[in-house]
């Protein structure tokens, strides 16, 4: 008497439904983009390149309260402040190494003005080291690139925080 397996076996049964599976997909939409010159969806959430946002007005948003650079587990922010006039702070250094970074999104989440967020852009690759370590001016150069689509993301994100 044949067993089930020994049929399946001798009629090549999964050969056979690999093959359906296989012809069944080849006549569906292909869902395969071509990534240079076509993008995918991001989320709201998405981590990519490090920014400093500004206010409306020009005036940049960090008040030099070091929250990111003590929450940072890489240890990746390096931040002087001085004082300015007014009684306020500024900073006059802000430092990001990003070869530290582990996007964690804590120095996000930590900052109480939502001085440093971590923008769409995903497309940062470099060839030297240095270029990956982040100046205060380059921070800022990175939010006013991206200030339209970070602000986008804050606020279909702000139900959630």
């Amino acid at each position: 008497m044949l067993s089930i397996r020994r049929i399946k076996r001798l009629f090549l049964y999964e050969i056979v439904r690999g093959l359906a599976l296989t012809f069944m997909y080849m006549f569906r939409r292909k869902v395969t983009i071509n990534y240079p010159y076509e993008k995918g969806p991001l989320s709201p959430r998405s981590r990519g390149e490090h920014a400093l946002r500004r206010y409306p007005n020009g005036e940049e948003r960090c008040i030099a309260c070091k929250l990111c650079e003590a929450i940072c587990p890489a240890q990746a922010i390096t931040i002087e402040s001085e004082p300015r006039e007014d009684g306020s702070r500024r900073t006059t250094r802000y430092d990001l190494d990003m070869t530290k970074c582990i996007y964690c999104g804590l120095c996000q989440e930590a900052c109480p003005v939502d001085a440093i967020v971590e923008g769409p852009n995903f497309e940062y690759a470099t060839e030297t080291h240095e270029e990956l370590i982040y100046n205060k001016e380059r921070l800022l150069a990175n939010g006013d690139r991206w200030e339209a689509e970070i602000a986008a993301n804050l606020d279909a994100d702000a139900r959630y925080r």
